[in-house]
């Protein structure tokens, strides 16, 4: 996908390379995944599966062994090929590629006779195209939990790098939508701006609003208001902090959160790195 350096792809390989990622709806939809494109090559044929599971050294995949899937795979010694295919962070058109790997085994999936779950051991390492794709959601998901309390001002430059569409969002209250302003965003909690009384809001649960560009995406990330402050010179407006629902954090709130923060460290450390009076 060409977005990532070579560097930062090699880190995610050593860093994460046997942990697995679980394709629920929500990692499809933020990987990219073409669940319809996903197929086992066995010799010169294919066999559409889902994609379970997988990590940079394997995976998991489910498929129909009603066909003579299982008999191609005993004749090939076990060995076959996994097609993958995302949609491109750059263009948005299908990226496809291939993994080889060995059949260790297959187990009925559910209890099915004629579904079974596959499992598979790549027999080289992975396109980087896949290291990247599960390398932004491993280490957004570690940072997650590092970093969890590292906010960011919601200043004009940090809101371009963030690319969020405007400071002006909408918290739910009950259901209802509220007008507030973003202050500050982390990982793990928020602060905005609104109108209001603070007694009758700190402790109440909310759901703030996202919403980014390139590519666009809105998240509604759940939480609760934890304190309030006065904002000087505007006796009508409240500051209020919010303590988000950690296990409810969308994935790729987290993503946007935590290549923001590589950028600014990156470029924190290439300033540090200038020689005095360089030109």
């Amino acid at each position: 996908m060409g977005i990532l350096t070579a560097q930062r792809i090699a880190a995610f390989y050593e860093r994460y390379k046997n942990i697995d990622v679980t394709f629920s709806k929500e990692m499809i939809q933020v990987t990219g995944l073409i669940t319809e494109q996903v197929h086992l090559k066995c010799g010169s044929d294919f066999w559409p599966c889902f994609l379970f599971a997988t990590s940079f050294q394997g995976a998991k995949v489910v498929a129909n062994i009603k066909s003579d899937l299982m008999a191609k795979i005993q004749q090939a010694n076990n060995m076959i090929n996994l097609r993958f295919c995302f949609k491109s962070l750059e263009t948005g058109a299908p990226l496809t590629f291939f993994v080889a790997g060995r059949v260790l085994g297959s187990v009925p999936y559910k209890n099915s006779r004629e579904i079974s779950l596959l499992s598979i051991q790549f027999t080289q390492r992975p396109p980087d195209d896949l290291i990247e794709v599960l390398g932004r959601i491993l280490d957004a998901n570690v940072s997650s939990t590092k970093r969890k309390d590292e906010r960011v001002p919601v200043t004009p430059e940090n809101q371009r790098y963030l690319k969020i569409l405007s400071k002006e969002t909408a918290c739910f209250i009950q259901g209802v939508p509220r007008r507030c302003i973003l202050r500050e965003m982390s990982f793990s909690n928020a602060k905005i701006i609104m109108m209001g009384v603070a007694r009758f809001l700190v402790d109440k649960d909310t759901a703030l609003r996202f919403d980014f560009d390139d590519p666009r995406e809105s998240f509604l990330v759940k939480g609760k208001f934890t304190r309030s402050e006065n904002v000087e010179g505007k006796k009508e407006m409240i500051a209020l902090a919010i303590q988000y629902d950690e296990a409810s954090v969308p994935m790729g709130y987290k993503i946007r959160i935590n290549e923001f923060l590589n950028t600014v460290r990156a470029e924190s450390r290439s300033q540090e790195n200038e020689v005095p009076g360089a030109k």
